[in-house]
């Protein structure tokens, strides 16, 4: 049990969790390369994104695994994106500091996708099982130059009026 849930029952709301994050991000990430800020939609992406990264913490382990890493630096990133908008107001440097750390949060909810489909679904799985071969690398590969050129992008687009 946790948070009294069953483990299947809170697996299911992680996930559910985790892509709400994905797809509120992408249309954060689509605003902010049209110059838009979409509070709304930023503050369902930051705040299901801070929800997946410390629901992973939940779940029961024994020892620090990948999976905390990449939550613990996504909660770092968080941090940093939350007070360059809220705190901050986008003032300065921190225009480009916010959307660099946004798109850096979104890309690693992203990579866990990947690795998950890569652990989830057969035909992926088939293709890397150890997850060191050749398409699993390709695939995080090229996720990686998609988000560097999105966020290379979203910096020199993303100049919202101020509010």
């Amino acid at each position: 049990m946790i948070l009294g849930m069953s483990l299947a029952t809170f697996t299911l709301l992680h996930v559910v969790i985790s892509l709400v994050a994905i797809v509120a991000g992408v249309v954060v990430l689509i605003g902010m390369l049209g110059s838009n800020r979409l509070a709304g939609w930023t503050a369902l992406f930051l705040a299901t994104t801070v929800l997946t990264s410390a629901t992973g913490f939940l779940f029961p382990f024994t020892r620090l695994l990948p999976s905390h890493m990449v939550g613990i630096i996504s909660l770092a990133v968080l941090a940093v994106a939350i007070v360059a908008l809220y705190f901050c107001r986008l003032a300065g440097a921190w225009r480009w500091i916010y959307v660099a750390s946004a798109v850096l949060a979104l890309y690693l909810n992203v990579f866990v996708l990947v690795v998950q489909a890569f652990q989830k679904i057969a035909f992926l799985k088939a293709l890397a099982p150890t997850q060191t071969e050749l398409p699993f690398v390709a695939v995080q590969g090229v996720t990686l130059l998609i988000f560097i050129v999105l966020g290379v992008l979203a910096i020199r687009s993303f100049h919202p009026a101020a509010e």
